[in-house]
């Protein structure tokens, strides 16, 4: 695959702090446009921080980094959405409003990011569910799925905006193996497509099954395994 000589994601010498504390210091690394990188580490060792502080949930106050062109070093709070339309988030815990139908989440969404026209919201809508295997889930509520369905549902709901990377947070954690082996799939195809992807995973058994880059946060240190300074072992 040809990357462009823009990356996607780009830090030097970057610190992550949560509150007062740093997590991570002198965070180097860049990741490609169609890339596709996993984020390994033990619990409590800077993979969620490092995250939020990629797309704006946390300040970035040492060092430099951009996030799809944008310069996350003191970035304005008013900026942050503009960089949320630009990226696709995932969380493991789904986070949809279970109050509303499958569709009202992904309204809710695209009208917070600006969409207004009521037959474009209905086509993306449709286009997103599609591609996620779940055109037939529109009208269901959250609680009438399994929690592999949910996942494709938020995974819907980061593509509405058409992101030029996700970023992934424990994705396949509360799922058993065969439906995290499925959702993968779902995440290698969309990479294949185009978008960027970088996953925080404990699960060994997928980065042996689906062997891409690893970078893995360690000693507040991070990783790089195209350095080959460390060699992946089952020990996150």
């Amino acid at each position: 695959m040809n990357f462009s000589s823009s990356p996607v994601v780009s830090l030097r010498e970057v610190a992550v702090y949560q509150d007062v504390n740093t997590i991570l210091s002198n965070v180097s690394f860049d990741i490609e446009k169609g890339e596709f990188v996993y984020m390994v580490g033990r619990t409590g060792s800077g993979k969620s921080s490092l995250l939020k502080t990629l797309y704006g949930d946390l300040p970035l106050l040492t060092g430099a980094a951009s996030v799809a062109d944008f310069k996350l070093t003191k970035l304005p709070r008013k900026q942050v959405p503009y960089l949320r339309r630009k990226v696709g988030i995932i969380f493991q815990d789904f986070q949809l409003l279970f109050d509303r139908t499958v569709s009202e989440n992904l309204v809710f969404v695209l009208r917070a990011t600006g969409w207004k026209d009521s037959a474009k919201l209905k086509q993306r809508i449709s286009e997103v569910l599609m591609r996620v295997g779940l055109d037939a889930a529109a009208s269901k509520m959250p609680h009438q799925l399994s929690g592999g369905e949910q996942q494709r549902i938020v995974i819907a709901r980061a593509l509405l905006n058409e992101p030029v990377i996700l970023f992934a947070d424990e994705p396949t954690g509360n799922l058993d193996p065969e439906v995290a082996d499925d959702i993968m799939k779902l995440f290698l195809e969309i990479n294949n497509s185009g978008t960027a992807v970088l996953m925080a995973t404990h699960n060994y058994e997928i980065i042996n099954r689906y062997p891409k880059r690893v970078l893995k946060c360690e000693g507040g240190k991070v990783l790089d395994s195209t350095t080959g300074v460390f060699k992946l072992k089952n020990d996150f």
